[in-house]
């Protein structure tokens, strides 16, 4: 299985000491060799990273961890490929324009019998959760006008994970870069750092960071992953069938438990 991170936050903030815990998993602490990528909203603007090497040793990955982008909301993915060759067309996350918005997607899991409807959104790769990806745009564009309220986009987000879990292993994560849908079926936990920050230290590498001499009073950071990052904090742990809508760092909905 691939892994997944994701970032909320309130005021733009890098990436840098969580990416790198999660790259080491990509050829050196884990499995997860068959390319990676990373997105990073800057405004209504994507700034994304891809590469079908292993993240552990990849050239590009050294550099965004070394670069601190600013964000409020980022999505990474490490691959596992189980369909689909390995190749950049199959790394995640996946983009598409709609309503005039970047969207970005990242999933872990495997639906092998999946097929989506033919539609306006189509795959450049031969992966499932590319498809599952045009599949959900399509019925966004299909069955909701581009100012519906954000709780009618959501609650069809949520029938449509739940429809697709049902046909296998479906972690969600997705983005308009105003806020962040997360849904998971197996594994996702989520930690949220506010005042008063402390220390962490990463499960996967030597890395220590203080986020109090990194961070403001004011600042709330949320990270949403498949595995604990950290080995010194406590992570809240997602049940099966539970959803997540994330903005600014925090919780405004939820469901699903």
């Amino acid at each position: 299985m691939c892994e997944l991170l994701a970032m909320s936050a309130n005021t733009p903030t890098d990436l840098c000491f969580s990416f790198t815990g999660l790259t080491r998993r990509g050829g050196e602490t884990g499995p997860h060799k068959d390319g990676w990528g990373v997105s990073f909203y800057e405004g209504k603007g994507v700034r994304s990273f891809h590469d079908s090497d292993a993240s552990a040793s990849s050239r590009l990955a050294e550099v965004v961890q070394t670069h601190p982008i600013k964000s409020e909301v980022a999505i990474c993915h490490i691959r596992q490929a189980n369909v689909g060759e390995i190749c950049l067309a199959n790394t995640h996350p996946f983009i598409r324009e709609l309503w005039g918005r970047y969207w970005v997607f990242a999933h872990n899991g495997q639906l092998s019998k999946f097929r989506a409807a033919e539609g306006f959104y189509e795959p450049v790769g031969d992966t499932d959760s590319e498809a599952l990806f045009c599949d959900i745009l399509n019925h966004l564009r299909s069955h909701c006008d581009r100012n519906a309220p954000l709780e009618e986009v959501v609650e069809r987000l949520v029938r449509l994970s739940q429809t697709y879990a049902r046909e296998g292993v479906f972690n969600l994560l997705l983005s308009n870069g105003d806020w962040l849908f997360t849904y998971c079926t197996t594994k996702m936990a989520s930690i949220t750092r506010r005042a008063p920050f402390g220390p962490a230290r990463l499960k996967d590498a030597d890395v220590t960071v203080d986020f109090e001499s990194e961070t403001t009073p004011n600042d709330i950071v949320s990270v949403i992953v498949t595995e604990p990052l950290t080995s010194d904090e406590q992570w809240d742990v997602y049940e099966p069938g539970e959803w997540r809508l994330w903005k600014k760092g925090e919780v405004i909905a939820s469901g699903g438990k």
